[in-house]
């Protein structure tokens, strides 16, 4: 019986990604949290279907303009979803967000304060009233002439285009020009110009040297070409481009992001000589509030701006008031420790979605389901608490708040759990159970209840003793002042702290030239791939083999397929439709571009003759959509694909499709990828493993095949250290560094380090009465 006041959503015959066929009713206008072992299909429920339909809806409410594109986009595959409102997504997807994008502009707070300057600024005599947009660096009123609002120009040097000036031009002393044809081009022109390019540079007359890196000209000449005397070498018309010219062209128009890389090795960066790194013009930062300057304010830490906002005045009272409850939700979320100013790019992903859900919270949004993925990535456990008062504010408001999440804490504070698996991949896809926390208990197959209610402390382990020590710092940056640490070698380490305490920075200082470390590999959360041609296949170079396997079938061999058919990044056995990619992207006015399956391949990826080569059975295109679990079956007698699916298998990744994009990817997954790419290499020598996170966005089951991994690492007479919020993890650890005691200004000290057992009993740590717990 539906009536209009239905109060659940009903889900019925959902069948997206791995999903099998699924019935679920999830009541509204309450906490729920999806749970499950990674790969499960719980996002495919919460996001893949449930936001995606109400998604789709919305659309289709808009114009007739966007019915044709949701047509392309495709609605998720569900038979119908019943009382469902309008949704809000938070998602974890990384925009690549550019260096103009701050915390003030993702927040909005930029804009209540360039309204407080522009209204309530004391403006020097005489001088007119600025509009709000004068006082932004990303408007073209606004922005410092000289670097345009970037805050800091980018210089060549002599010194850093040519590294070795005993060496000629012909012998490459201008490192920064580009290698292979087009360098011998430049080298050829400048002999045609009547440059000596035989002697070597530091013997060129000095005008000589500034005219070849340096100027803006761009003589054209006829080049007769000297090379191999078998070739006929025609001459050409060379045009010249100096050093300078070449690196800041590359930099700023290449879409390349490793050349744009290695032009800016030779760059060097320096606050703007104008603007002072301000980013703004002069006559912004004349005006004050309060005795500062925007761009001084703009830089305090949140926590420390709220005290210099004494407004006079009641213009200046109303907007300062504004303000104020605009930074509160972010300060509650334990965002304090960030200023206005700090770029987007340098933000971690479960930060910046907590800043998007500060803001939401002041929105004043109600009746709409809020979807969340995973809230608790990345936060301390003393900062979880605030984020449950957060997300019991968005409910009290009046929304339902849907959130896919793991962390114990989080899941035990729901008013309704929907657990999905039983397993990953294939073997998941159902609901085991959609109802009241305390009824998982009794649930048969729940990997999470035997976490969620086993209050049985964690078993001791022997501590491991160190074969040595690496010595850190002194180090002084972001907020850490002289730090100095001790890491101990061949054991697992675990750094803690809450966020913004400075954990990445430290780590962030042990590189391969100190004593001690041997081989260094770090393996962070950035995609493997920013666009859906890089996949695990390719990253992990498992798809070499595969299309080496493809391409000596006596089918291949017939129609005189090379390797090359095999793969999608180049013309001959692509479709040429999508270029491979499967997808096309579909632009929407006004809202963000979408990727649609392609209209002819399908999103196969391939042409027509190319899937008529089979191997056991199977296309390329069929190969790529196997996970890695089943592959591991298909190829089990192929030593070479076996053993990377292997390490694949090892760090917990057996759910996830050969040929799933790296878009697609979590920050975690990203991680653990890079992860078994390393495991597969023969170890050579002593090597030293940093992650940062790594059990972020994993089930605490898979948590515990992630730590066998790492504790096996050790155990080979390898180091381990990590950042790491899971105090499980923590607990098993060796040795334990603890930073804090609060994030930004109010934290970069070693407040305790040693054995977990030790540090659990410090004074003045925020993680001691977590770790305590922990171990029971």
């Amino acid at each position: 019986m539906h009536t209009p006041h239905d109060p659940f959503v009903r889900v019925r015959d959902a069948r997206e990604h791995n999903l099998q066929g699924v019935d679920v009713d999830i009541p509204r206008d309450v906490l729920v949290v999806f749970t499950g072992v990674s790969g499960s299909g719980k996002s495919s429920l919460a996001f893949g279907t449930v936001y995606a339909e109400a998604q789709r809806r919305y659309f289709e409410s808009v114009a007739p303009y966007a019915r044709r594109l949701i047509h392309q986009v495709g609605a998720p595959k569900v038979g119908e979803i019943t009382g469902l409102p309008p949704a809000v997504s938070l998602q974890q997807r990384r925009a690549a967000p550019t260096s103009r994008s701050s915390v003030g502009t993702v927040t909005n707070l930029s804009n209540s304060l360039r309204m407080l300057f522009s209204r309530a600024g004391d403006y020097p005599p005489g001088a007119e009233r600025l509009d709000s947009d004068a006082f932004s660096p990303n408007t073209a009123a606004g922005a410092c002439p000289e670097c345009h609002g970037l805050g800091q120009v980018h210089r060549t040097s002599e010194e850093s285009l040519v590294p070795d000036p005993s060496l000629s031009v012909r012998d490459g002393a201008i490192a920064a020009w580009p290698g292979a044809w087009q360098g011998k081009n430049l080298r050829d022109i400048l002999d045609a110009l009547g440059y000596d390019v035989d002697r070597p540079w530091r013997e060129l007359p000095a005008e000589q040297r500034q005219w070849i890196l340096f100027t803006e000209e761009q003589p054209v000449v006829t080049v007769h070409p000297v090379r191999d005397a078998e070739r006929i070498q025609r001459p050409y018309q060379g045009t010249y481009m100096s050093a300078h010219r070449y690196v800041m062209k590359t930099f700023s128009d290449s879409k390349s992001a490793t050349l744009r890389a290695r032009a800016e090795r030779f760059l060097s960066s320096a606050p703007c000589p104008g603007c002072g790194g301000s980013r703004l013009r002069p006559e912004a930062l004349a005006v004050t509030f309060a005795g500062h300057t925007i761009a001084e304010l703009a830089a305090l830490p949140l926590a420390d701006l709220a005290g210099h906002l004494d407004a006079v005045g009641e213009t200046a009272r109303v907007l300062t008031e504004d303000l104020k409850s605009r930074v509160a939700p972010v300060l509650e979320l334990g965002l304090g420790y960030l200023s206005l100013d700090r770029a987007t790019p340098t933000l971690s992903a479960g930060e910046l979605q907590r800043l998007r859900l500060a803001t939401q919270l002041r929105s004043g949004l109600f009746g709409v389901v809020y979807v969340l993925d995973e809230p608790s990535a990345g936060l301390h456990p003393a900062d979880t608490e605030a984020l449950r008062a957060v997300l019991e504010r968005l409910k009290a408001a009046g929304n339902s708040v849907f959130v896919v999440e793991h962390h114990l804490d989080v899941v035990r504070g729901a008013d309704w759990l929907v657990e999905v698996g039983p397993l990953a991949g294939e073997h998941g896809g159902r609901v085991l159970h959609s109802g009241p926390v305390a009824e998982l208990a009794s649930v048969e197959g729940s990997a999470t209840a035997r976490y969620l209610f086993d209050r049985s402390p964690a078993p001791v382990r022997e501590v491991r003793s160190p074969s040595g020590q690496l010595k850190v710092g002194p180090v002084t940056r972001h907020n850490l002042r002289a730090v100095s640490a001790e890491f101990p070698l061949g054991v697992l380490t675990a750094v803690t702290g809450v966020s913004g305490s400075g954990k990445s920075t430290l780590i962030g200082e042990i590189t391969e030239d100190l004593a001690g470390v041997g081989r260094l590999v770090s393996v962070d959360q950035r995609p493997i791939g920013r666009t859906p041609r890089s996949n695990l296949a390719t990253y992990t170079g498992l798809f070499d083999v595969v299309r080496k396997e493809f391409a000596g079938t006596e089918e291949a061999r017939r129609r005189g397929f090379g390797v090359g058919r095999f793969s999608f990044n180049v013309s001959g056995g692509r479709c040429e439709t999508c270029q491979g990619e499967g997808f096309v992207s579909v632009e929407l006015l006004f809202l963000p571009s979408t990727y649609a399956p392609c209209p002819d391949c399908g999103g196969a990826r391939y042409n027509p003759e190319t899937l008529e080569v089979t191997y056991r059975g199977r296309n390329i295109a069929q190969v790529l959509d196997l996970t890695v679990e089943s592959a591991a079956e298909f190829f089990a007698d192929t030593p070479a694909v076996a053993r990377s699916l292997g390490t694949l298998l090892d760090v917990g990744l057996g759910y996830l499709g050969l040929g799933q994009p790296a878009t697609e990817l979590s920050g975690g997954e990203a991680q653990r990828i890079k992860l078994a790419s390393e495991l597969q290499r023969g170890r050579r020598g002593h090597t030293l493993y940093l992650l940062d996170e790594p059990t972020t966005g994993l089930h605490p089951a898979d948590v515990d095949v992630l730590m066998r991994q790492l504790h096996g690492l050790v155990d080979a007479g390898h180091t381990v250290v990590v950042v790491e919020h899971d105090m499980s993890v923590v607990a098993g650890a060796d040795w334990v560094i603890d930073l804090g005691p609060g994030g930004g200004d109010a934290g970069g000290r070693i407040v305790a380090a040693g054995p977990p057992a030790e540090v659990a009993r410090a004074t003045g740590s925020a993680t001691a009465a977590y770790l305590a717990r922990a171990l029971g």
